[in-house]
């Protein structure tokens, strides 16, 4: 599929997909998200990625909805502006829940929807100085009813409500004290130590024990407490009849560090 609003290249490991509209300071209308909804599907089939960096190109992380897009969607009949949140909903559970690793690297602001698309990965690495992340829906009539599940996840309850209630926005500092931001990295080695980050997560770390880990996160909130727990053991039992699992312990008593 030929991408309008996207990039994606895959070096060594690493996909690295971004968002390419710098002129919009990469915010999300309906092209953006099915674009990027179609690649991260792409890459959970992929052989050739093992960890996914989600950035923005440009001085931008992505700017939240496209208000433009916006406007014209509330013109709109309630089927349609439904169909539009859960293309959204859709997109941020395909990151959060992907059987890769993904890691944000916020280059710039990251407002709204794109905070909530930061939030929904594994790791948010963010710029000393150009990294901001914001959720402003309450100071424009709107409101972050999507992302809030993601902001919930990462920030706790406490700490999101006071977040979006009072549309806050945080520098790269802010952030990471709050747990927005993994780590905060010089601005001009963003890239490089993002990059490398990510290709070390992939040389030292089993594929099947990273596809299971994740699958038990995002099992963990559809099952009660008695049902998780039944899954845990079925997932460890499972776990120990793959390839990998043969190779890590076999690695381990040799004394030797497994390639992967």
């Amino acid at each position: 599929m030929e991408y309008s609003t996207i990039q994606y290249q895959i070096t060594g490991r690493t996909a690295l997909v971004t968002l390419n509209r710098p002129e919009r300071r990469n915010s999300l209308n309906d092209v953006v998200i099915r674009e990027l909804t179609d690649v991260f599907n792409l890459l959970q089939r992929s052989q050739d990625a093992r960890v996914i960096v989600l950035t923005g190109a440009g001085n931008s992380f992505c700017a939240g909805m496209d208000l433009e897009y916006l406007r014209k969607q509330a013109e709109m009949g309630q089927e349609e502006n439904m169909e539009d949140a859960q293309n959204l909903l859709r997109l941020l559970l395909a990151v959060h829940n992907h059987k890769k690793v993904v890691i944000a690297m916020v280059n710039g602001p990251a407002m709204g929807g794109g905070c909530g698309l930061a939030a929904a990965c594994d790791f948010v690495f963010g710029g000393t100085t150009k990294a901001q992340m914001g959720t402003p829906e309450v100071r424009l009539g709107f409101l972050p009813a999507v992302i809030l599940l993601f902001l919930m996840k990462r920030l706790g309850e406490g700490r999101a409500r006071e977040f979006v209630l009072r549309g806050g926005v945080y520098d790269a500092r802010e952030a990471k004290h709050a747990g927005l931001l993994t780590e905060i990295i010089p601005d001009d080695q963003l890239l490089p130590q993002t990059m490398e980050f990510a290709q070390k997560l992939a040389a030292t770390t089993s594929p099947s024990s990273i596809t299971l880990t994740k699958e038990l996160f995002s099992r963990f909130d559809e099952l009660n407490r008695s049902e998780a727990l039944d899954y845990a053991a079925t997932l460890n039992a499972l776990i120990r009849k793959t390839d990998d699992f043969t190779k890590g312990v076999q690695s381990f008593l040799s004394k030797e560090k497994p390639e992967w």
